[in-house]
């Protein structure tokens, strides 16, 4: 382990040769506590808290970051904020931060960024930072909180979101789904996971976090006929999403893949999002279940293309997980679903960041001008 107390940490270190990227080389000043810790972390590291764990990446990246500048988070002063702040606009030197190739953590060549963050990306990077040295004061790891006097990272937002996919688009992803190949158990377990994962992202509006943190006892009926998702969203806050007929059956599929009963129970603790690769079941992380839907989004663009539609083809090139969420959103608030309604399923905490999704009196405009441009008057 290297112990950045006894040496000036060199800009110019590989990251991934420190230790868990280095982060667990991280040890705080047992005197920046100022009473009874409401924490056992004993390391920068070990702090983040739960609410934080589906911000893992921004959080690393930040601590990487403070360890690159000899910094441990009890010795983080506002200037060292501001000098994240430009820092994430532009991660340099790129050699020493940015890889194009995604090498695994432990490989000398791993870097922190795969290349520049987009500004929702920034904003978001530098709100887990600061949430991060709020929880370490709160919990009385730190004794002062900078971030207090640091303004947040301000992005304009598109008055409409754009990041959905159309109709035919997503019957290619379908058609992509079966063309998967089961001739092998874990190929088998795969192709009937990840269709699960496409209709719950596409019916339900969840985050990518929301699905792979819920337990299989989270999908339940109350009695009534209308089943429903348990999952925590941002600010460990509980929703209840609807089910489908579709996601229903979908998800009977998924367990009888892997040779688990159709129905479960609401005290049912395994993992929604399983492992296809050995007996034991075992959650997949994030990263893996966005992997998997990337590969079907990948695969779903070379039938598109194939086909002759080259607008889906580009759409499903850039699409992730959370376009589907954004499709699923965009898809109810053009037909006429309440916005309040979207709302409370989304998780937004204000209605006109839901309003973004509607589309529709766009269109409506849209039609009725080129109509005009069609029909005009005769004079």
């Amino acid at each position: 382990m290297v112990d950045v107390e006894k040496r000036d940490v060199d800009d110019a270190t590989p990251l991934a040769t420190l230790e868990n990227g280095g982060i667990d080389a991280f040890v705080g000043d047992p005197g920046m506590f100022h009473d009874v810790p409401l924490v056992d972390a004993q390391t920068d590291s070990e702090l983040a808290p739960t609410t934080l764990k589906s911000t893992t990446t921004e959080v690393g990246r930040f601590l990487l970051w403070c360890q690159a500048h000899g910094k441990v988070l009890a010795a983080v002063r506002v200037e060292d904020l501001l000098a994240y702040k430009t820092f994430l606009r532009d991660p340099q030197p790129a050699a020493q931060w940015i890889s194009g190739t995604r090498w695994p953590r432990r490989d000398p060549r791993w870097r922190p960024f795969a290349g520049p963050l987009g500004e929702p990306s920034i904003r978001q990077a530098f709100r887990v930072a600061k949430a991060l040295l709020t929880f370490g004061v709160n919990a009385g790891y730190l004794r002062r909180n900078p971030g207090v006097l640091v303004k947040n990272i301000k992005t304009s937002r598109d008055a409409r979101v754009t990041r959905y996919l159309p109709m035919a688009a997503i019957g290619f992803i379908y058609a992509a789904i079966e063309a998967l190949p089961a001739a092998t158990p874990a190929a088998s377990k795969a192709r009937a996971r990840d269709r699960f994962l496409l209709i719950a992202y596409l019916t339900t509006g969840a985050r990518l976090s929301e699905i792979v943190a819920a337990t299989m006892g989270a999908l339940y009926a109350e009695g009534d006929g209308r089943w429903w998702l348990d999952v925590i969203g941002k600010g460990t806050k509980p929703r209840r999403l609807p089910v489908s007929p579709e996601l229903l059956a979908a998800f009977r599929q998924y367990r009888l893949a892997y040779a688990l009963l159709p129905a479960t129970t609401r005290d049912d603790n395994t993992p929604m999002v399983l492992n296809t690769r050995g007996r034991h079941l075992i959650a997949v992380t994030d990263e893996a279940a966005a992997n998997a839907i990337k590969q079907l989004l990948a695969a779903a663009a070379s039938l598109a293309e194939d086909n002759g539609d080259a607008d889906s083809a580009t759409a499903l090139r850039n699409a992730s997980v959370h376009w589907l969420r954004h499709t699923m959103l965009t898809t109810h608030a053009n037909n006429g679903v309440a916005l309040k309604t979207l709302q409370d399923t989304a998780g937004h905490a204000s209605l006109s960041t839901t309003a973004t999704y509607l589309h529709k009196s766009d269109r409506e405009r849209h039609d009725e001008l080129m109509a005009s441009l069609e029909n005009p008057e005769s004079s």
